[in-house]
């Protein structure tokens, strides 16, 4: 029964996940300084240094562990316990390696519990990769890369277009009364938003919405206003919302992981992201010191946007998440990532494929994380990413706000082009 138990025990250990290695078990180590050779006291194989109070070599230093955690019963000599231990024959009798160890002075109560033994491994990996620098993987920089592409393709940072659009009138005489009253706080800009061209008709929602008429209990003061008002900047502003929207769509769609979604998600993604984009790309010509929006040939203020029929319950939170984002000093693959964040949110109305789109978001959401904790360095990239996420949820909360005043400037003012209509519809 004993050379059974030997060949099993033997067996056994030739299969353990840790063989003779036993590396990370948690045993109290101590290499020395000199380059001298040091020998293993069980078996004369190359020692690694002190384990367990003994100068052994990673094999012993697994077994003994591991017999440790056995039943000394179970392990018995075929040779009256008179074996010589060597490195060549170490693996034929497990008793006497083990007497061998406790004779050099191998202690039991050094050996580790597995939950200590984990613990000192989860440390070990946060101290490494504290150490190690956070790097983009080729995927990320692949994703990074086709955002990046697929913006200056789209998007022309100069604005040379915008002079192409009719006039911004800026006629103070049609300035409505509420932009006189005291400015309080930080001001918001309204120019935002971005039809599909001809080519993208087919993604546009099945019909521009008619007016609203849910409007209609507004203050007599208000009300009053609106019938006088001329909004002398809208024929301005729905030629460049028009112009934005299709740089919006043609944006996306170059995106690969957009075009592999179905048409309707497809839709309702863009009907629910286009502000939001928009209002991130123009972040980036925002001046955080004078709050003017200077796109190349022409520049943006607070009064245009009132002008073109805006009001401060909208203007005045827009103005202040610009000054919020701005402040960052985001580089041009943060602000691109924030776009795609944007666009993929999954509980937009109408998704169906919820999951698919949560993974790219979770993806893109990833990327910016990690380019922040590779590209940033400290004290800068603190909390940054936690501020990027709440600008966005931030516009989340204007989103809806938007559609209630464009939908009521085209009530007093039929200006709003078909194309703007139909992506703030609620209609799939």
């Amino acid at each position: 029964m004993c050379l059974l138990q030997i060949r099993m025990s033997k067996e056994m250990e030739e299969l353990s996940p840790l063989g003779d290695s036993g590396h990370g078990d948690g045993s109290e180590e101590e290499t020395e300084e000199d380059d001298e050779p040091k020998i293993c006291q069980v078996c004369g194989d190359k020692s690694t240094g002190y384990h367990f109070n003994a100068m052994t070599c990673e094999g012993c230093k697994g077994f003994f562990r591991r017999a440790m955690k056995r039943p000394v019963a179970q392990i018995c000599c075929p040779f009256q316990n008179t074996c010589v231990i060597t490195k060549s024959n170490r693996r034929q009798c497990q008793s006497c390696r083990l007497q061998k160890c406790i004779s050099i002075g191998m202690k039991r109560e050094l050996i580790m519990s597995d939950e200590a033994v984990e613990k000192r491994r989860i440390q070990i990996r946060r101290k490494r990769m504290h150490e190690e620098p956070v790097m983009l993987s080729p995927q990320q920089q692949a994703v990074i890369q086709e955002l990046i592409t697929a913006h200056h393709k789209t998007f022309d940072m100069t604005c040379a277009q915008f002079i192409q659009f009719r006039p911004l009138d800026r006629d103070q005489k049609s300035m409505p009364e509420l932009s006189q009253e005291p400015k309080s706080g930080r001001y918001s800009h309204a120019v935002i938003y971005r039809p599909p061209t001809e080519d993208t008709m087919q993604w546009a929602m099945n019909s521009p919405s008619s007016p609203s008429s849910s409007f209609q209990s507004l203050e007599n003061k208000e009300r009053k206003w609106h019938t006088s008002a001329i909004f002398t900047s809208l024929p301005h502003f729905t030629d460049l919302t028009t112009y934005m929207i299709k740089n919006v769509i043609n944006f996306s769609k170059t995106l690969a992981m957009f075009r592999a979604l179905i048409i309707e998600d497809q839709i309702s993604l863009l009907k629910g992201a286009t502000f939001e984009i928009i209002l991130i790309h123009f972040n980036m010509f925002f001046n955080e010191v004078t709050g003017i929006w200077e796109c190349g040939p022409l520049q943006y203020c607070l009064d245009d946007a009132m002008r073109a029929g805006f009001q401060r319950h909208l203007l005045d939170p827009m103005m202040n998440f610009h000054y919020t984002l701005r402040k960052l000093h985001l580089s041009e693959e943060e602000y691109v990532l924030m776009q795609a964040i944007s666009l993929f949110s999954p509980d937009r109305p109408g998704v169906t494929h919820h999951n698919v789109v949560d993974r790219n978001q979770e993806t893109l959401a990833l990327i910016l994380k990690t380019y922040i904790e590779a590209k940033r360095t400290e004290p800068e990239k603190n909390l940054l990413y936690p501020k990027i996420m709440a600008c966005l949820t931030e516009m989340r909360s204007m989103n809806e706000e938007y559609t209630k005043q464009v939908l009521k400037i085209q009530d007093i003012q039929p200006e709003v082009s078909p194309l703007w209509l139909e992506i703030i519809s609620k209609d799939s």
